[in-house]
């Protein structure tokens, strides 16, 4: 067993409140800065796009050389009549100087404390600077020119879809997974709306006049659900308007300057609502838009901000090593963690949880190589959520502190309860809950998971394997709300969030399985994730539950029944010990009680390490753990692999930190930005592959149970690092390590 270095603190250290700008955090700043983006030539397409975003609204941004600016608009809510997430639209930015021709300086640089892009372009004298942000506080982007010389300026929004058309019958249906050949039938693209130029803007939307959503419920013998609740995607309208001093309309996609220019500021207002009528949507827009426009830009700006001024000094991780070559990994791993928390901040605080298959940075694929020529609303896997990857980006949060992206996760399970309350008991005439593995925001099945044909087949039970009885996501959630709790001791949360929800999944583990002649739970039929699809006992399901229930029954300022509480000790004492076998000889965690049908590549043994914290860092048998890990069959280290979060959690520091580096220097490698990692097993921007390694950083120096924090649990002694995280009990800790010199304080 490895040694491990850890300090231990106790609940009795209290946290001391932040104000103001102390040099301190001036620092923090600049060293942010340090890894601000920065590109000295345009890029060649999309592909060498930079991201921006607010948490709900998103820009990719380029320039292409001898060409113009370019950004596609996102948003978090904007789903089609398909159960898509698409983008909003395409626009470009034309200078009649083009001070973007090769040759010319340029300068293109995301500055990561002020949360904006930054263009220079163009010779001396006639240089062009374009300042571009999401505003961090409103629903607009902003894009402001300063021109040294006069130019003349053209927006244009190029619109893709512009007609309804059948979608092809090959890899794009991959990007409606779920719906793609029901019953045999084409699946449509529907056109946008374009509304007919006037007050010197350009106005689209796209409306849902369509929807999915009754015949997936239908499918699922669900229909009752329909009949009391709205359609969610049913008149479901987005769009956006764009504006800018001095721009007149020459068409419904067009605005030019009148003659040349030196200074002009384009407002771009996306919106998603509910609409039945263009007018509807118009007003709304409007509505919106003048709430916005009393504020002056440079409060607008100054708010911006100091928005990510406090974003980047609420926490921080910076390594570094008097080692050249320790060094340069240092840059690597500090870069990686600060691009990814960025990227989550841009798409965490939306309507929608953070899509793990590219967030809200798709772009199009005409120059990829893997699924050439679609359109920048092509992503594999669609629009539903597996929660195999969804959750990892939330995991990475509770340390950082950014407590207020977790919510739309949150906000989608809890919404999503009572219709797994419903299916829980027209399928299994129990009660209680359980959520799909892959699932539609609503609630439900994809179809084609579902199954479309189903003679012969009892309602609920799916017709893809994989994931038939991978209910795990709902123990997982549960593990990470009571953290959530640990963390912030926000007893509306627990009222309105924890209690409820976790009571419904313990539920439904209660209710679900016999007993066997010792009163133990059997789990069977069941499955260890996607891997083991034919088990007994599953190591996920019994780790989950004795983690799960062992820390809702330690809840003591709560307001939980006793009634509820002597259940709770009842299924505890019902759930198995965690499986184990041998492996040459060794005793390892194993996947199940009893395995078969090997179809994926996961260590389901694993999951009593992490998520469900049974073994690990001064806790019992890590040993067993340990010797799991050494053994584990699957090793590949992308997308959503975990094993660096696992090493982290057992103390295994040269492990971790192998696996961290490996995980934060694999960028995707046909795109220009360097934390767009992928596809992997997803699509590109991967959001799993970031937010791991996020994780197994953070792990690595601090690790928590209740009110007891461990510190540098998995650290490496060539790295020199300064770090700020949040803790469990309100707590932040601020700690160093410097030549092998840890220091540590709560704050």
């Amino acid at each position: 067993m490895k040694s491990v270095i850890y300090r231990v603190f106790l609940l009795a250290c209290s946290m001391v409140g932040l104000s103001g700008v102390s040099a301190q955090e001036n620092d923090i700043l600049t060293k942010t800065a340090a890894y601000n983006v920065v590109w000295l030539t345009p890029s060649i397409n999309s592909l060498g796009s930079m991201p921006l975003g607010n948490g709900d609204i998103g820009m990719n941004v380029w320039v292409e050389g001898n060409g113009d600016l370019y950004l596609y608009l996102s948003k978090t809510d904007s789903w089609s009549e398909n159960g898509q997430l698409l983008k909003l639209g395409k626009i470009r930015i034309s200078l009649d100087s083009n001070p973007f021709a090769t040759g010319k300086p340029f300068r293109q640089e995301l500055k990561l404390t002020d949360g904006e892009i930054v263009i220079r372009a163009g010779k001396a004298m006639e240089e062009v600077t374009i300042t571009i942000r999401v505003d961090a506080n409103h629903p607009e982007g902003i894009i402001h020119l300063s021109a040294m010389k006069p130019v003349k300026m053209k927006v244009e929004l190029q619109p893709w879809r512009t007609v309804r058309r059948p979608m092809a019958k090959s890899d794009e249906l991959v990007s409606v997974y779920g719906i793609e050949g029901a019953n045999g039938n084409p699946v449509y693209q529907e056109a946008d709306h374009f509304i007919t130029a006037a007050n010197n803007r350009i106005t689209w939307y796209h409306k849902n006049d369509r929807s999915v959503w009754k015949d997936n419920l239908q499918r699922q013998a669900l229909d009752e659900y329909a009949s009391r609740e709205n359609d969610p995607l049913f008149y479901r309208t987005f769009g956006a308007c764009i504006e800018g001093t001095g721009l007149k309309s020459e068409s419904s996609l067009v605005l030019t300057s009148q003659g040349k220019i030196s200074d002009c500021t384009v407002t771009i207002f996306p919106l998603t609502t509910t609409a039945i009528t263009e007018s509807d949507f118009i007003n709304q827009l409007n509505y919106g838009i003048e709430r916005i426009k009393p504020i002056s830009l440079a409060t607008l700006e100054a708010a911006h901000h100091a928005w990510w001024a406090g974003f980047w000094k609420r926490s921080y991780i910076f390594i570094s090593s008097a080692d050249t070559k320790a060094n340069e990994d240092a840059n690597i791993i500090t870069r990686g963690y600060i691009l990814q928390r960025y990227i989550n901040a841009c798409g965490g605080r939306g309507h929608s949880p953070i899509k793990f298959n590219g967030s809200i940075f798709t772009v199009d694929t005409y120059a990829r190589k893997e699924s050439t020529g679609f359109d920048a609303d092509f992503r594999k896997w669609g629009g539903p959520f597996w929660f195999q990857n969804t959750r990892l980006p939330y995991w990475s949060m509770l340390e950082s502190g950014d407590f207020e992206m977790m919510k739309p996760l949150f906000d989608m399970y809890v919404k999503d309860l009572p219709i797994r309350q419903l299916a829980t008991k027209k399928y299994y005439n129990h009660t209680g809950a359980f959520f799909p593995e892959t699932m539609n925001f609503w609630g439900t099945y994809t179809d084609v998971n579902y199954g479309s044909k189903r003679e012969g087949m009892p309602n609920g039970l799916t017709e893809n394997t994989y994931i038939r009885y991978y209910w795990t996501s709902g123990l997982e959630l549960s593990a990470m709300m009571l953290d959530y709790y640990d963390f912030t001791h926000s007893a509306a949360f627990a009222k309105d969030t924890l209690v409820p929800f976790v009571t419904q999944i313990l539920e439904f583990y209660d209710k679900h399985w016999r007993k066997d002649i010792e009163g133990k739970i059997l789990f069977t039929p069941a499955q260890a994730l996607e891997t083991y699809q034919t088990t007994v006992n599953p190591t996920p399901d019994v780790a989950g539950l004795r983690f799960v229930t062992a820390k809702m029954l330690e809840l003591k300022t709560v307001d939980i029944s006793p009634a509820i509480r002597k259940q709770w000790e009842k299924l505890l004492a019902a759930v198995p010990d965690i499986p184990v076998r041998l492996i040459n000889g060794e005793k390892v965690i194993a996947p199940a009680a009893m395995s078969a049908q090997e179809a994926n590549i996961e260590n389901p043994g694993l999951y009593a390490v992490f998520p469900f914290r049974i073994y690990g860092v001064q806790k019992p048998d890590i040993d067993l753990a340990i010797s799991t890990f050494v053994t584990r069959k699957f090793r590949s280290n992308i997308g959503w692999q975990h094993s660096s979060i696992q090493a982290a959690y057992l103390g295994l520091a040269k492990e971790a930190s192998t696996l961290l580096l490996d995980k934060f220097s694999n960028s995707d490698k046909e795109c220009r930005f360097p934390a767009f990692w992928g596809p992997n097993y997803d699509w590109s921007p991967d959001q799993d592959h970031g937010s791991v390694a996020m994780i197994a950083l953070q792990r690595m120096l601090l690790q928590y149970e209740g009110d007891k924090l461990i510190t540098f649990p998995a650290w490496p002694e060539e790295w020199d690092v300064e770090f700020r995280l949040f803790a469990t009990g309100n707590r932040i800790i601020e700690g160093t390590s410097k030549n092998g010199k840890r220091e540590d304080k709560i704050l």
